[in-house]
């Protein structure tokens, strides 16, 4: 099964080709994880602290950069598959277009500092956990949710080289 991966970027970074393949393994790793066996289609944006900035306030009206955003096109239940994958796939393309992602470089950068890990594993995690809650998970609160989407970024990310916690 092949994925289709769209990965744009709108900010300069001369590490383009390492932060594409890091996406790259890290969304199909998720997909793997989370046995979904249609073809999907996913489009991520790679960009700054102003592109994410802008982003966050068009579509949730808070003005600042965040690390990472995530706009699923269906509402999926956390871990529980459809019962048929058929009414997502888009009859032209035979994909099922699961969202779109943007994730801030600028943030990923400040918070592999910040918790003493490489630029690798935060754009990982953050690639992973985006991919989550394009599957329905979410964190809204601190408790059972919040719990339950953090256990499956640690286990997909222990799937990945170099991924683990440093």
């Amino acid at each position: 099964m092949k994925h289709k991966i769209n990965v744009t970027f709108n900010c300069v970074t001369v590490q383009r080709l390492q932060v594409c393949i890091i996406i790259r393994k890290c969304i199909e790793a998720a997909l793997d994880a989370e046995k979904i066996n249609v073809p999907c289609e996913i489009n991520v944006l790679v960009t700054n602290d102003d592109g994410i900035r802008a982003i966050n306030l068009a579509s949730r009206q808070i003005d600042k950069p965040t690390d990472v955003l995530s706009f699923p096109m269906f509402t999926f239940e956390a871990g529980k598959q459809p019962d048929d994958w058929d009414v997502y796939i888009d009859p032209e393309t035979g994909l099922c277009p699961l969202g779109d992602m943007a994730i801030s470089l600028q943030r990923a950068a400040a918070q592999a500092k910040e918790f003493g890990h490489s630029m690798r594993r935060e754009i990982g995690y953050l690639t992973i956990h985006s991919v989550l809650h394009l599957l329905g998970y979410d964190h809204m609160d601190e408790g059972p949710q919040k719990a339950q989407m953090r256990t499956r970024e640690e286990c997909i990310a222990a799937r990945i080289a170099r991924m683990q916690r440093d």
